[in-house]
């Protein structure tokens, strides 16, 4: 049966897997995978020596290190869904990348380690869910080991993070004396480690196991049925509203690695995650059942296949539906341009994509003409959407190429990865040298890497430190104020900024040139 327009917009589930580094989220993205059909068999993310690496983490530096450092787009259907999942880098140093694929989903899936609990990472991308009004679904990974007791996660959960919670199901035990999860939603018990068939053992009217079964006798199972009716009788109430509304979070308990719990988890969340919804632009909100098609720029990815030297423009379809060849205007520059190259995810492995609507996230081949937060409309009035995260950097290098032989390699990797928006690169007035800009030292390293393996490229890096960056609102300023602790240097798009040795520094500037007035972007990060 062919679906209308409106039923596929419906159809579609767009979510970010977010958590600190280290709780299971890759492997868990791994696992929704394998549920879908898009993968056969899913590999730890630390499985170096089998020689199988995470699916999501598709570039070299991360199948050495066993991290992730950039976004990935994934693509499957379930159940009658299409999801898109956006596995995003834990690690605090790429928290812009994280930060600006929140602003292409409709809610969150958040992973907490049960041993560890919330950590810093956590709570700052929680944050920006919680600012932005995104539905967040927590799922407590690695139950098959010893770690925080249930109710305790929860006070954290309500505490640190301040969102109400609301256990879809409970943990009968946990680490080697983990029986599986008492399944409220479903009123069920979900067995870990048994066959298919007693999988699911049914409760009865009461709350209690409605068939005779070993577990019965189990001072584990009366513990978790004392929790579950402490629950009922003083835990917070189930709301479908509230969920939709970001104020009430639904808790699982799982073990993503021995996928157990997976499957409950995702055909919940299909239940209750948003289908696509309307965006805010400057010219009023976007209704994603509209015919007109409308989509911004959230992520720019260079060498996705180094063969190629290929980039690929991530776009998030707001409105309308996407057909390949189609024609489209450009926001920013007001020019059209047609729509031929287009592809779609799972990794690093693309397939070309014909068609697509609201809430699908799409690849557009790029050869310079996207930026980040870029909007593409068609119809007749031209319309931007909401503006993107932007980090002010704090770390800064100098960077110079070690074979000068290799010059046309070094500046068409450096220009090429700078678009992607982890890296900030900014030149000296006169003599036109490069430094680069970053939020963390991985950042750094993670570009040297790239700029070596992608381009054949290899760099000398010289540390500047930490600076204090701050732009020229009037860029009409004398060059003789650059100094040492104040140097005045230029950005990629030629706007004049400083970069001051510390915030002692640019009082000093400001008191002594209070005419200057100097712009902080936005930054995220504070």
């Amino acid at each position: 049966m062919t679906l209308s327009f409106v039923e596929e917009v419906k159809s579609r589930k767009t979510f970010a897997i977010i958590s600190h580094p280290d709780a299971g989220k890759t492997t868990l993205t791994e696992q929704l995978l394998l549920f879908g059909g898009a993968i056969r068999a899913a590999g730890t993310v630390k499985g170096k020596k089998t020689g199988k690496f995470a699916t999501s983490d598709w570039m070299e530096i991360e199948k050495q290190r066993g991290i992730s450092v950039t976004s990935s787009v994934m693509q499957f259907e379930y159940d009658g869904y299409r999801v898109n999942i956006l596995d995003t880098p834990g690690h605090q140093d790429f928290s812009e990348d994280t930060y600006r694929t929140l602003m292409a989903v409709d809610s969150a899936v958040m992973i907490i380690d049960s041993a560890k609990g919330i950590e810093d990472q956590t709570i700052k991308l929680f944050k920006v869910c919680r600012m932005r009004g995104i539905p967040i679904f927590t799922f407590i990974n690695k139950m098959d080991r010893q770690g925080k007791m249930p109710l305790e996660l929860l006070a954290e959960l309500e505490e640190v993070l301040g969102i109400e919670s609301y256990p879809m199901n409970w943990p009968i035990g946990m680490g080697k004396e983990f029986l599986g999860i008492y399944d409220r939603f479903y009123n069920r018990i979900e067995q870990f480690r048994t066959d298919e068939s007693e999988r699911f053992l049914p409760l009865d009217a009461d709350g209690g196991l409605a068939v005779d079964h070993p577990m019965k006798e189990s001072s584990i199972y009366e513990q978790a049925l004392e929790e579950v009716l402490l629950l009922n009788e003083a835990g917070n109430e189930f709301s479908r509203e509230r969920i939709a509304d970001g104020t009430l979070s639904p808790v699982f308990f799982g073990s993503a690695l021995t996928n157990f719990g997976v499957q409950t988890f995702l055909e919940t969340y299909l239940q209750f995650a948003p289908s696509p919804q309307p965006r805010k632009t400057d010219d009023g909100m976007v209704d994603p059942a509209s015919t007109d098609f409308s989509g911004f720029v959230f992520k720019i990815q260079a060498n996705m296949n180094p063969a190629h030297r290929d980039r690929i423009a991530f776009i998030r379809i707001c409105s309308g539906q996407f057909e390949r060849g189609m024609n489209v205007t450009l926001s920013r520059t007001g020019k059209s341009m047609k729509l031929s190259q287009s592809t779609q995810f799972l990794a690093d492995d693309r397939s070309t994509v014909n068609a697509a609507v609201s809430g699908d996230i799409i690849g557009l081949y790029d050869s310079g003409t996207y930026q980040i937060g870029d909007t593409i409309t068609t119809g007749k009035k031209t319309m931007q959407f909401e503006k993107l995260p932007q980090f002010t950097p704090e770390l800064f290098v100098k960077v110079t190429a070690k074979n000068v032989m290799k010059q046309k390699q070094f500046h068409k990797g450096i220009h090429q990865l700078v678009q992607e928006g982890a890296i900030q690169l900014y030149k000296t007035l006169h003599t036109e040298d490069y430094i680069l800009g970053a939020v963390g030292q991985l950042q750094f390293e993670v570009f040297e890497h790239r700029l070596k393996n992608e381009y054949n490229s290899e760099v000398n890096m010289e540390s500047l430190g930490s600076k204090v960056a701050r732009w020229l609102e009037d860029e009409k300023i004398d060059d003789t104020l650059s100094n040492s602790r104040s140097l005045l240097v230029k950005d990629r798009f030629d706007k004049k900024l400083f970069l001051f040795e510390n915030d002692f520094a640019l009082r000093w500037f400001q008191d002594k040139n209070p005419t200057i007035k100097l712009i902080n972007p936005m930054d995220l990060s504070e």
